[in-house]
């Protein structure tokens, strides 16, 4: 069986990795092409290009990239066409993906699986029929997404949300990372900006700034900033110019993620931009005040498209609203500091509400990634045209 697999974004390459680990645990021996970055490389993926390429978010910030990314496009969609697979695997990066698909289906139609489903219930829900010619299936992070996806014609599937398969420090870990930063009993704050160049170069400043202003009613707190690979050296300039001196945890020495995963531990609280870190956050039961922002054009456009109240995903999940969140024009420091003040303050309702999240999100069922492995192979006609090929092990849930 021939699998051809894209991802642009970290957040795509990890759900890439845990699945094609899954599907080699149901149908071993397939064969893997595509783009995708470390974690997919773990399961054997030679990428055509470097996976950053295709990570970009927000009308001005595709705008400088968009004849390269057209390139890849052509390049990508050539590769496919000139080997058809048994299934075209589309991983969010929805701007090229489903750009990739159209392509692709225009010529052939290669059964096309996109995993994560578009946040149809936020903004723009026409996605949802506009993708239907596209994908033959989706696969759905939250379990309220199905229903949407499927309303428009598309098989959806919950197969449960990454984060809650990720490995977590020990208590004893935890304490050893705070006494090996002399970091003892005073309070911890995770400084998370984002994982993309616009992100760090927005966001970065207005960090340094809130967590300034926090550090003037807490003079003895301390600042914590775990980097993502692509955008390390990005990180390391913004905070030579912080007021204070941040511990940062870089990949390159942190190849397993043992520090980032005992700072998470360690934490009292974080200020993290919006996104998937809001449920690593929760997993790890650590409060937070989320911020986001774009370029002035994507954030007029965004505005006047979303449907929601709130964009943080624990917020959602729940129908609770105890993350606070400061996004757009309100993503200030002032504000976000004394959010910050507070929910050190009074951490337990986020808690409860983050216990709650982790739970509907699939916490203590059969892992993420096999559990899409699974509803991938159930509907790959391949297969159902030769369903002995797929062994029959147990379910797990």
């Amino acid at each position: 069986m021939k699998v051809f697999i894209v991802a642009g974004e970290v957040s795509g390459d990890r759900l890439g990795g845990a699945v094609m680990a899954g599907v080699r645990a149901l149908v071993p021996g397939i064969a893997v092409q595509g783009v995708g970055g470390a974690r997919m490389a773990e399961e054997g993926l030679a990428s055509r290009f470097p996976m950053e390429e295709l990570s970009v978010m927000g009308l001005a910030e595709i705008l400088p990239r968009y004849a390269g990314l057209r390139r890849r496009l052509r390049q990508t969609a050539e590769a496919i066409l000139a080997d058809p697979p048994d299934l075209l695997l589309t991983i969010d990066s929805p701007e090229f993906c489903l750009r990739l698909a159209r392509r692709v289906r225009a010529v052939r139609p290669i059964h096309t699986v996109h995993y994560v489903a578009p946040s149809v219930w936020a903004w723009r829900p026409g996605r949802a029929a506009r993708m239907a010619p596209l994908v033959d299936q989706v696969l759905a992070l939250l379990p309220f997404e199905p229903p949407l996806m499927q309303a428009a014609g598309i098989a959806c599937d919950f197969t449960g949300h990454p984060v809650v398969a990720e490995p977590r420090a020990t208590p004893a870990e935890a304490r050893a990372f705070r006494a090996a930063h002399g970091i003892g009993s005073a309070p911890l704050v995770l400084a998370l900006p984002g994982s993309r160049r616009s992100e760090i170069a927005r966001l970065a400043p207005r960090w340094a700034e809130t967590l300034a202003r926090l550090h003037t009613t807490r003079p003895d707190l301390r600042v914590v900033l775990p980097m993502a690979a692509p955008v390390a050296p990005d990180v390391r300039r913004a905070v030579a110019h912080w007021p204070f001196a941040p511990i940062l945890i870089d990949p390159a020495t942190d190849p397993q993620g043992e520090a980032k995963r005992a700072a998470f531990a360690a934490a009292d609280a974080a200020l993290a931009a919006s996104g998937t870190v809001s449920l690593e956050l929760a997993l790890n039961g650590v409060p937070m005040v989320v911020g986001y922002d774009l370029a002035r054009i994507s954030r007029l456009i965004l505005t006047r498209l979303l449907r929601t109240d709130t964009v943080t995903l624990v917020n959602l999940v729940t129908g609770t609203r105890h993350i606070p969140e400061f996004i757009g024009d309100a993503c200030r420091p002032a504000p976000m500091a004394r959010a910050l003040e507070a929910v050190l303050a009074d951490p337990g309702p986020q808690r409860a509400a983050m216990a709650d999240c982790m739970i509907r999100l699939g916490l203590g069922d059969e892992a993420p990634g096999l559990r899409a492995a699974r509803a991938i192979l159930a509907r790959l006609p391949v297969l159902q045209a030769a369903p002995s090929s797929l062994p029959q092990i147990p379910s797990g849930g």
